[in-house]
């Protein structure tokens, strides 16, 4: 195993060369953002636009869960252009999702609040124009229930049914900004190839899978 050297923020790194550097990161004690990724995803989805970092020599900061580990790599995962990327990021993502949490199933275990506590980002209706979603809720599945309200379309459960379970209950329908999760025609989960895995409650990061036994 080639092994290669590099920094972040100013502290040396040994690590396999070729390897995604959020990943070296997390591992290493550096937060950096992320939604959308998982580190057996062949080919990263990057749909979150979260996890920016800067790399010295490189104009503008690059997604870290798309770059690879060289040495001589000089990377800062906290500055003024990183902040301003990931909070434009993160309000797009906030339009587009119900808000305040209280009273959410979610709350306390959303990985919005954690990202919002680590760019001290006040979790209230942004700025940008709220996009209201009025998708009926699915509980038709002895065991999940899908609220498609909730969903910030990172695209884990997407990946977790397709690729991993091979189950292919749910995928990605419409385009553009009426893009949403959801199953084929819209059939209740429950008639579809589900294996009641539960892969998709697991990774779901807002709560918009859950599980039947959790509080509304």
């Amino acid at each position: 195993m080639n092994i290669v050297n590099f920094t972040i923020d100013g502290k040396q790194i040994f690590a396999p060369a070729g390897r995604k550097v959020l990943w070296i990161a997390l591992e290493e004690g550096f937060y950096i953002p992320h939604l959308c990724a998982l580190e057996e995803m062949n080919i990263p989805y990057g749909g979150c636009r979260m996890c920016f970092v800067e790399v010295e020599g490189i104009e503008e900061p690059v997604l870290s869960c798309n770059l690879s580990a060289e040495d001589g790599l000089a990377i800062r995962t906290d500055t003024p252009q990183v902040r301003k990327l990931q909070k434009r990021a993160f309000e797009l993502l906030l339009s587009n999702h119900p808000l305040p949490c209280k009273g959410c199933h979610a709350h306390g275990k959303c990985s919005l609040q954690e990202i919002a506590l680590h760019l001290h980002f006040k979790l209230a209706h942004p700025r940008l124009e709220k996009i209201n979603k009025t998708y009926p809720v699915d509980s038709s599945h002895p065991k999940i229930i899908f609220d498609p309200n909730y969903c910030i379309l990172c695209g884990l459960c997407v990946y977790m049914c397709n690729e991993v379970e091979k189950a292919r209950a749910i995928n990605f329908e419409r385009r553009g900004i009426e893009t949403k999760v959801g199953t084929f025609k819209n059939i209740p989960l429950s008639q579809t190839s589900c294996t009641g895995c539960m892969k998709c409650v697991n990774v779901c990061p807002v709560g918009a899978f859950r599980r039947k036994e959790e509080n509304c």
